[in-house]
């Protein structure tokens, strides 16, 4: 959504977000969605600016899974309001609907802006960028982020749970996790090394990076979905229809539809 009460820049339209998402809400009741996530980036530059993102999205019949993206932080000083203005259980988490598992990482979490400063994630992300630069990739860049040893360590019992149980998993994240680009998050290779242990995963999804991509991360599907800011009237938003042997994205404006087959 990236909402901003400001001028236009490039193709960056950010108080055009305000009626695009007032005619998302709209199509989304219409369609009688079980309950909307959010990939981050709700604003672009001002906390101030969340409130009227919230009460649209308050609007929505269903109930809303919300993770921050990096512009989210700008002039947070305590990360914990952010999480509970945007109605966040913590500052990860997952929840479960008819034996599937949903996943909602928070790929900000060890980052330059996010009030690391000082503490042992601060030594974690020094680590990545390290790391990175060693390795001659390109996104150790200031607006990506990653996640800490002890959301790793999380995330690998949340999948130990799901497999032992038989249960289908999402993940959703702000940075994309596959492919490998400069807007990926910063222990991209880590996280996808984790995932890529379990069957249970039946496809990845992240916000982002605005043009949207997508590939397939060994036999499950990751894409970057199209960013709501960009362009002037296009709207961009889809609605994911589950079904037992495949899961449809009925992508809505400049969003990309896609279909993936599992067994």
């Amino acid at each position: 959504i990236q909402y901003g009460d400001c001028e236009t820049a490039g193709t960056r339209y950010y108080r055009n977000s305000l009626k695009k998402l007032d005619d998302c809400v709209a199509d989304l009741n219409q369609e009688q969605v079980q309950f909307t996530i959010n990939l981050g980036d709700l604003v672009d530059r001002s906390f101030a600016d969340l409130d009227p993102i919230i009460s649209r999205l308050n609007k929505l019949n269903g109930k809303v899974y919300n993770t921050t993206g990096n512009h989210d932080y700008h002039g947070v000083t305590d990360n914990n309001v952010l999480y509970k203005k945007l109605g966040m259980p913590a500052e990860y988490y997952s929840f479960k609907k008819n034996g599937w598992l949903f996943i909602i990482l928070n790929t900000n979490e060890v980052s330059s802006y996010t009030n690391v400063k000082g503490t042992e994630k601060e030594q974690e992300l020094n680590a990545m960028l390290d790391h990175i630069k060693a390795s001659g990739r390109k996104n150790a860049q200031p607006w990506n982020g990653g996640i800490s040893k002890k959301q790793m360590e999380w995330l690998k019992k949340e999948l130990n749970k799901a497999e032992k149980k038989d249960e289908n998993v999402l993940i959703f994240s702000h940075h994309p996790l596959y492919p490998e680009f400069g807007l990926s998050a910063l222990n991209d290779k880590q996280i996808t090394d984790l995932i890529g242990e379990y069957t249970c995963v039946r496809a990845m999804f992240a916000g982002h990076h605005h043009s949207g991509k997508f590939g397939y991360f060994k036999q499950i599907p990751s894409t970057t979905v199209e960013g709501m800011i960009e362009t002037e009237n296009q709207n961009s938003y889809g609605i994911i229809e589950i079904y037992k042997n495949k899961i449809v994205l009925n992508g809505k404006g400049r969003m990309k539809s896609r279909e993936f087959m599992y067994y």
